[in-house]
């Protein structure tokens, strides 16, 4: 069997909508990229806001609130983002140059903050952005060039889950959760599964444990263990990851959930 695909995102895309997101998301990130740190913002022509900031720099708080206040409005990145604003796709910002920063913005969040090399996409969802950043340290050096293609590759799929998930937040009536019960109940070869197995494999795709399963189901361990085995065996799968294969690959089908 092969091992886990190093450009597999997910775990974090399988996260969207659930507090374990920024976790996973950084997880994710490391595990393709050596990732340290991860800071999302949003913006429309006058305002931004930090929605995630997460990793290795202490002082992440402090950089989003001054990003926030008015740096966003001098970030040289800013004039790519509006220019593709009519794209409806992920835009992957030019490569991490200091020359490209002035003075005062390379002290406040490069040199103070210890960053060495950065990443970053965004993507537009009608009047909003959502720009994720990926940081790496002195401690940890720049981005070599295996991991900047990595990220160049995740780079669609990275900006597409971070803005559903925000999105998600946002709408106080969306429920990930039942979008894939949905799912389980329309969508070949779910379907195949009795209600019982879907119920295990809803809950695997949530992050939960065989005991967490167990204990959220009022079923014995063995009980759990026994319908994750036959829902498998169903689906022609001998693992988590191939569960969570099938689910993107419905989610993404032209007839998934929107």
């Amino acid at each position: 069997m092969e091992g886990p695909d190093e450009n597999d995102i997910a775990p974090a895309v399988l996260a969207i909508g659930r507090p374990v997101f920024p976790q996973a998301l950084i997880d994710t990130l490391r595990r393709i990229a050596g990732v340290g740190h991860c800071m999302v913002f949003t913006f429309d022509e006058r305002t931004a806001r930090c929605l995630l900031d997460i990793g290795n720099i202490p002082t992440g708080p402090d950089l989003g609130a001054a990003y926030s206040s008015h740096f966003h409005l001098t970030d040289p990145n800013r004039d790519v983002i509006f220019r593709e604003r009519a794209s409806a796709s992920p835009i992957v910002l030019p490569t991490f140059a200091r020359r490209m920063y002035s003075a005062r913005y390379a002290k406040i969040f490069f040199e103070d903050a210890d960053i060495v090399d950065k990443f970053a996409t965004a993507i537009w969802v009608e009047h909003t952005c959502f720009y994720a950043n990926f940081y790496r340290t002195t401690s940890q050096g720049r981005f070599n060039s295996e991991q900047v293609a990595r990220l160049n590759r995740i780079a669609p799929g990275v900006g597409a889950a971070v803005a559903r998930h925000f999105q998600a937040q946002i709408a106080p009536n969306h429920n990930p959760f039942r979008k894939l019960e949905l799912l389980f109940s329309t969508s070949a070869p779910l379907t195949r599964l009795t209600r019982r197995e879907r119920e295990v494999c809803l809950r695997i795709l949530s992050g939960f444990s065989s005991e967490a399963i167990s204990a959220d189901l009022a079923i014995s361990l063995q009980s759990a263990l026994t319908y994750r085995k036959r829902a498998y065996r169903k689906l022609g799968i001998v693992s988590q990851n191939e569960l969570f294969a099938i689910v993107l690959r419905l989610l993404a089908s032209p007839h998934g959930l929107n």
